[in-house]
This record gives structure tokens, sequence and C-alpha cells, in this order.
């Protein structure tokens, strides 16, 4: 199964208003693991960034005035998300971004879910977690992800770390490094995904008690006199 958890950063809140995507932020799972392969890039609106916006991401008009449109990014843009499932955190804001754009660029309404399934891990969240914040920096904190290097908002940090909560939130994840000890360049300056720290709060473990233990054997037992076979009790060599 493949997945790409995405973020993006905007020049406002709403694209009905004229606003539009300046960075997208994208890593990709394979079968619940990182593989280390991402997509990013900056978008020049070729709008103003609403200052309210940049007091959440950092994003300033200067930085945007050399980057492609998203029109010349749309091309790599679409063939990496293209069969996969799109795991976003409060999806219609960026769906409905992200077709807005489609749309300018002559794509048809609702063109993203055309090419991806969308899976809104704020949706998931709020069924595990009724009745509690469930934004990002909240699920950092429930399942113990150090998320203190994000002080602004940015696309591809914040779906790194939303990797790390989603796999926590549906059952765990492995390999964490992708990028060895050092994930910046010569020039000390980031050099793809930063990975989070690795001496996190080590998850609790849950033993079965001698009961449920029988409980489990009682039910093999039962498998095994209908004609099953238990691989619990005959590994796969």
């Amino acid at each position: 199964m493949r997945q790409i958890v995405l973020d993006t950063e905007t020049t406002g809140i709403d694209p009905k208003q004229g606003h539009k995507i300046i960075e997208i932020g994208c890593v990709e799972l394979i079968n619940r693991r990182l593989t280390g392969e991402h997509f990013h890039v900056y978008v020049n609106p070729q709008r103003e960034v609403e200052q309210e916006a940049i007091d959440v991401h950092g994003i300033t008009n200067e930085m945007l005035t050399d980057k492609p449109t998203f029109s010349q990014v749309s091309d790599d843009f679409c063939a990496f998300i293209q069969g996969a499932q799109l795991v976003i955190h409060n999806a219609a804001f960026d769906v409905g971004f992200m077709d807005h754009e489609f749309l300018l660029t002559g794509k048809k309404p609702g063109f993203t879910r055309t090419i991806c399934s969308v899976l809104d891990t704020l949706e998931l969240a709020r069924r595990l977690h009724p009745g509690q914040k469930n934004n990002l920096d909240a699920l950092c904190k429930r399942y113990g992800i150090d998320n203190s290097h994000r002080t602004l908002h940015g696309a591809l940090l914040d779906a790194e770390i939303l990797a790390d909560v989603y796999l926590l939130m549906t059952g765990g994840q492995t390999a964490l490094n992708l990028s060895g000890n050092n994930a910046n360049d010569e020039n000390g300056k980031p050099d793809g995904i930063r990975r989070l720290a690795a001496d996190r709060a080590p998850l609790k473990v849950l033993r079965a008690s001698a009961d449920e233990l029988k409980e489990h054997e009682n039910r093999l037992d039962l498998i095994e006199s209908k004609g099953g076979s238990c691989i619990w009790r005959h590994p796969a060599e």
C-alpha cells in the first residue's frame, strides 16, 4: 500500500477568495514504512501572501518571487501522488486548495479524488479522542512525539510529523532514520527530511494475562479442530 502524507501552506484560508498554495510537502509510506522519498516545492502564487498567513508559516512574498508557479510543478506533483492514498490533517482544507489550483490549470472540478483516495487524520483523531484537542501539536503531545523544533508551520516538516502521528495513531511504525545522523548539507542548511529525536519515550507494552493466553490457546484449538491452519503455531519458515 502506497500512502503520501501531505501538507500545504497557502497565502490565506479560502481559495474562493483567490488564495493559493505556496508550499507543498509530501513524504511517502509504503506498507507503513517511510521510504525516504519525498516531494517538496515552494510555489509562486502570483499574488500577495497575507500577513496573518506569514505569521503562521513565515513564508514571505520575497521568498517566492523566483519560485515556479503551480502550473509549472503540477505534472511532477500529480506523478508523485498518482494512485496513492493521501494522508492529510484536515483534508478538506488542503484538497480544497489543490482542486482550486488544478482547476486553474485546466483540470476538471474535484480532480484530486480522481487520482487519489484521501484519509483525513483529523476525522480519525476525533473518532479516537472525542471531546479533546486534535490539532497536530496536541496529537504530538498525546503520542510523545518531539515537535519542539516546530516553531513555525512548514509543509514538509508538518508532513513528516504527521507521518509519525498517523503511524502511532494506527498501530506503530518502524525505520525512523532516513537521512543518517546528519540531515544538513555542507552549509548547515536542511538537506532532505529532518528526522525527529530518536530518544523519545518508548511506547507502553501491554502484555496478555494468563487468562487471556489460555483463551487464545482455546481459540487456536477451535480453529484447528475445524481443519484450519494456525500460523501462530506453525509459522512459515
